[in-house]
């Protein structure tokens, strides 16, 4: 009986000792505070939808200044569809990097680091963009060959952007999940 009034009391210290554990474990409070982080983009973390639209909205307007710039020299200089289009999206690329650029150069960082850092978050942002809207123009009927002070021609952009938009924004949501696209931007805001 010794013994087993031993191993009894030997049995209930190791339970105190378990329970101080539990409580130690209820009461810390160390990482509460991380909960508002879940909304930044590291990988495997969660992305809001909102994010992955500022990031493509952020994106549409360079690209919508490039396609209406090359489409007004476009027209000015009397070129064909084909070298204008070409134009549009050469100057859709130009304008979406250099929003990102301005933003990135503004942090501090030296220009060859901020234009690593801009191809990297924007090319397959703006290519998607680009592919998608030209494919609009391209098969919209009358589209290629509507003027400025056409109304078909400014439907049709705006169709064409918005349905750019409209696919684009899965895209930057799932490339900041992973860290990349404009997740790399944001680094340089902080």
């Amino acid at each position: 009986m010794g013994h087993q009034s031993h191993q009894s009391h030997q049995d209930h210290q190791d339970h105190e000792g378990h329970q101080g554990h539990h409580e130690d474990h209820q009461h810390h409070t160390g990482h509460s505070g991380h909960d508002a982080h879940s909304g930044h983009h590291t990988p495997g973390g969660t992305v809001s939808w909102s994010m992955a639209a500022q990031a493509t909205l952020h994106c549409l307007t360079g690209c919508a200044i490039g396609e209406i710039l090359g489409m007004i020299v476009g027209t000015a200089f009397g070129w064909g569809n084909m070298p204008t289009m070409v134009l549009a999206i050469a100057l859709a690329f130009f304008f979406g990097y250099a929003l990102t650029l301005r933003g990135i150069l503004s942090a501090g960082v030296d220009f060859k680091t901020a234009f690593k850092v801009a191809l990297a978050a924007d090319t397959l942002s703006i290519l998607v963009m680009e592919i998608i809207d030209n494919g609009v123009i391209a098969l919209w009927p009358g589209a290629m060959d509507a003027h400025l002070d056409e109304v078909l021609f400014w439907i049709a952009l705006a169709a064409s952007l918005t349905l750019a938009f409209v696919v684009t924004t899965p895209v930057n949501k799932w490339m900041i999940g992973r860290g990349k696209g404009h997740a790399v931007v944001h680094r340089y805001h902080h």
